[in-house]
Formats: structure tokens, sequence, C-alpha cells
């Protein structure tokens, strides 16, 4: 009786909780989206006002500003080479002196193996635990710009914050040359280093550009049978090719107009003939190829437009047992990092040092 009780006790209960429910919840079909949504996903913004980031510094924002207002003035893609490398080694040698006021460096020029390259210790000298480490920085510019004043932008706050020295390559680029000059350049580079240093004391970063090269230099590395360097850091650009919600939201959170299509690095002058399936041009496409990195630092931002391929990479990294730490930066844009004045940048710097500090050999 006490169980016949129960059981009957326990179906009004639920007669009763289910009335509840279907007069105080609406049915799913009566939801509309309030943004028009494709069969296939894709949501169609109208117009809205996103405001700057609540959580990034003051001095973010005003570059940001600046940044809006100079873009206007740059050089469009597809423009002459000559016109666009004059435009940026412009901004890029007015951060060089700024970096200069700010970190104490000396600057050598120096051609390792045939290739020009720039080397860049602390003024007060590299500290005594970094006497045997070496890092080979590869500089961003869409694989057409930036050599030589892109790349000190790049070494002189981490020569200076790692206390360590800092061996800028200017890799050949597009439209003169195209994959795997860049890559051939580096490893030559590395070769000659492996001289003078053990792998697990050399480690490997860059920006934008030079985040991308640095990845595939590792792949490059080790297809060509020479020994794993201690770490690589790949910065605003890594082992995918740029696709993902930020490559069509990043340019909307940077003033630029909605983009129909992802700027594909497949379709720069450097990659012409270059098979896209190629883990030597993506590595993040071989899973095989993506085992064989060394500890990897990737960093970029919330208004990135090459934040979900970083983050994608990071992702592949670690269900192929990389040790790959992530960092993205709350409210900054592509290659935020370049410019020293923000604090964000300044925490970028000291997380790089701190990164190569823990990974590399002593």
């Amino acid at each position: 009786m006490k169980v016949r009780t129960l059981s009957r006790i326990a179906g009004i209960v639920v007669v009763c909780l289910s009335s509840a429910v279907n007069r105080t919840v609406p049915a799913r079909e009566s939801v509309v989206p309030s943004t028009p949504v494709t069969p296939t996903g894709a949501v169609t913004l109208t117009s809205s006002s996103i405001p700057f980031s609540s959580f990034a510094s003051p001095e973010a924002l005003a570059q940001f500003m600046h940044d809006i207002a100079a873009a206007a003035q740059a050089p469009a893609l597809n423009s002459s080479i000559e016109v666009s490398r004059r435009y940026y080694d412009a901004i890029n040698s007015d951060r060089v002196e700024r970096l200069k006021r700010l970190f104490a460096v000396t600057i050598e020029s120096e051609s390792i193996a045939g290739v020009p390259t720039d080397v860049v210790r602390p003024a007060q000298g590299v500290s005594a635990s970094n006497r045997h480490r070496v890092l080979i920085n590869l500089h961003g510019g869409a694989f057409l710009w930036g050599a030589h004043s892109g790349g000190l932008v790049e070494s002189i706050p981490i020569a200076s914050r790692g206390g360590l020295t800092v061996i800028s390559v200017d890799y050949r680029q597009g439209p003169e040359h195209t994959f795997p000059a860049a890559s051939v350049d580096v490893a030559t580079v590395y070769a000659a280093l492996l001289k003078r240093y053990r792998p697990q004391n050399i480690g490997i970063y860059g920006t934008s550009a030079g985040g991308i090269l640095a990845a595939q230099s590792i792949a490059w590395i080790a297809a060509h049978g020479l020994p794993r360097p201690g770490a690589v850091a790949t910065l605003c650009g890594s082992a995918l090719e740029l696709q993902g919600d930020s490559a069509f939201v990043g340019p909307m959170l940077t003033g630029q107009a909605p983009a129909a299509k992802p700027l594909l690095l497949a379709e720069l002058p450097y990659f012409k003939g270059a098979n896209s399936q190629d883990p030597l041009v993506f590595p993040g496409v071989s899973n095989i190829v993506l085992t064989g990195f060394p500890p990897t630092l990737l960093v970029t931002g919330t208004r990135d437009f090459t934040m979900s391929s970083v983050v994608r990479t990071h992702a592949l990294l670690v269900q192929a047992g990389v040790d790959a730490e992530l960092h993205v930066y709350e409210g900054m844009w592509h290659a935020f990092l370049v410019d020293p004045e923000l604090p964000e940048s300044r925490s970028a710097y000291d997380l790089i040092a701190r990164f190569f500090n823990r990974h590399l050999g002593g």
C-alpha cells in the first residue's frame, strides 16, 4: 500500500511540474533570432557599436585611435613594393628610435653564412645565465617588408628584457622571392649557429609573418634533418591559414570594412605556387609534423584578425602532446607589441623573455 501510494503521489507531482513548465516556458519554435542566421550558420550583423575594451589600458586606447587615423594613409597591399617598403620602414624606424630610448642595446650588422642579420645585445652585456643561449628573430611584414628596421623593433626589447643575444634575420621575401626562400634562409642561419650553440640553447620567435615563418622553420628544420631548437614563440601568426571567426570579425574591430572573405596567406606574392596543404607551408595541417614541435608560446589579441588561427594552432599542438602556452591579450589588435609604450606590450616582452629563460637549456 505504501509503495502504491508513493507512486501515485510521484505521478501527480510530475504532472503538476510538467503543467507548470508548459505554462511558463515559451515553445522553442517561438524564439526568433534578433540577427539573421543562414542555414550554414552565417550571421549577418546589422549596425552595432562595440566599445573599446574596458580591460585594455588607456595607452592602448590612445595608440588604437592613432593607428585608426594613420591607416587611411597606408598603401594598399597591392601597391608598388617600393612604396610599401618605404612607408613601413619609416614607421618601423621611428619605433626603433623610441625603443632605443627605453631599452639600452648594442646593434651590429653581420652576415651569417651569407644571410644578412642584425645582432642585438643588451648594452650592459649578456647575463651570465644566457651566455650560451641565443634567439633568432623573424620580423613581420606580410613576407613583403620589415627587413632591418622591422626586425630591430622586435629584437631590441627582447634582448634587453631577456639579457641575451637576439639575431634578427633579413630573410628573402616576395615578390622577388617565393616559398621556401625564407625557410631556407632561417635554416641556413640556424645551421651556422649550431657550430657555436647547442640546439636546446637556441630559440626562434617572430611576429605576424615572422610568427608564421617561425612555425614553418620548425617544420623545415625537422624535414631537413637538423636537430630541434629548444623553444619557439609564434606571435600574432602561427601554423595555420588565416581563417576562422577572427578573420572576419578582427577587421571590423579595427575600423575596417567587414571582410567578404579572409585575407589568405596563400594569396600573398611570397606563396605563389605553394601548396596550402603542404605542412612545410602550414605545419598545422599535419599532426605528425606538430608532434615534433618544441615547447611553443603563442600570443594574440582579441581584435587580431589572426586570433582564430593562433588559438586553433594552440589546440592542435596540445592535442599533439606539445608543451604549448597560449596568451590572448584583451582589446589588442594585430602585432600590438611593436609599440613599446603600451603596458600590454611590456607585459608581452616579459612573457617572451620568461618563456625562453624557462625552456632553453643552460
